[in-house]
């Protein structure tokens, strides 16, 4: 097997194994009772607002595994993390509920909600997971989330486009994932506010900042710019803010951080 099809069968593997979680559940929950609650949910916090501030904001992710590294070596207790990264000036919060991969579960989210949506400038809260039915969509909002993630690479542009449209429709953000310049280009083609690039090639699993600095020339005008994955220092983000990045997404070094809070006012410059 190669690298290609090799990565191509994990992302497979992941939405087979996403798919069947979300029959599952609507067995559970039926679509029209998780939509009364969802609805009945208000968006507390300002997703796309939070990420146009002055400077580059920090969305500080919150996850408890990586297919990669396996389970983390820290005791997690999201509203606790949550409240470190308020104190550290995170713009929002990305937390990470898919369960067989990643070993989240959408009561992180509900938890950490809790202590962003109090604080005294609400931090939002972003669903990262491999949303591909509104079912989930109607998930994170019930759960207390401002935005959710769609990864184009896990959509074809149908696809995307209902998922978009209807996180619109029911007053949620969206963050819009993309890779390479084709993937850009779907995002721009579905006018995404926010368009994320991920640093992780997809194909050999290297992690590369030149990623977001090629695909910076290309971005559509008006829209938030983050890059994702890889950024672990002050200098990573001032060489990305070279580019005119608007924000960073930045997981594992805030999450094995001794200070978390310290941790991101150091990657904001503080």
């Amino acid at each position: 097997m190669t690298m290609t099809e090799a990565s191509t069968s994990i992302l497979e593997r992941i939405l087979v194994k996403t798919r069947e979680g979300v029959a599952r559940r609507r067995e559970a929950v039926p679509y029209q009772s998780l939509e009364k609650l969802a609805l009945e949910t208000p968006i507390l916090a300002d997703f796309v607002g939070s990420l146009r501030s002055p400077g580059t904001s920090v969305i500080a992710e919150f996850k408890r595994a990586s297919p990669s590294k396996g389970k983390f070596p820290v005791d997690l207790v999201p509203h606790e993390v949550a409240a470190e990264y308020v104190a550290g000036g995170a713009a929002a919060m990305s937390i990470l509920t898919d369960e067989p991969f990643f070993q989240g579960q959408i009561t992180d989210l509900s938890d950490a909600a809790r202590i962003a949506h109090a604080a005294r400038a609400p931090m939002p809260i972003l669903r990262k997971d491999f949303i591909v039915d509104e079912y989930q969509i109607l998930e994170a909002r019930a759960a207390g989330a401002d935005a959710i993630l769609l990864i184009v690479a896990a959509l074809d542009q149908t696809d995307l486009t209902r998922l978009a449209q209807f996180a619109d429709e029911i007053g949620i953000a969206t963050l819009v994932e993309v890779h390479d310049l084709p993937e850009l280009e779907r995002a721009a083609a579905i006018d995404a506010p926010v368009i994320g690039v991920n640093n992780r090639d997809l194909n050999t699993f290297k992690v590369d900042l030149a990623t977001t600095e090629a695909l910076a020339p290309y971005r559509p005008d008006g829209v938030v710019f983050v890059s994702e994955s890889g950024i672990f220092t002050r200098g990573d983000v001032t060489r990305l803010e070279a580019v005119g990045v608007d924000a960073v997404l930045v997981g594992e070094s805030i999450m094995l951080a001794p200070d978390r809070a310290a941790a991101i006012r150091t990657l904001r410059g503080a």
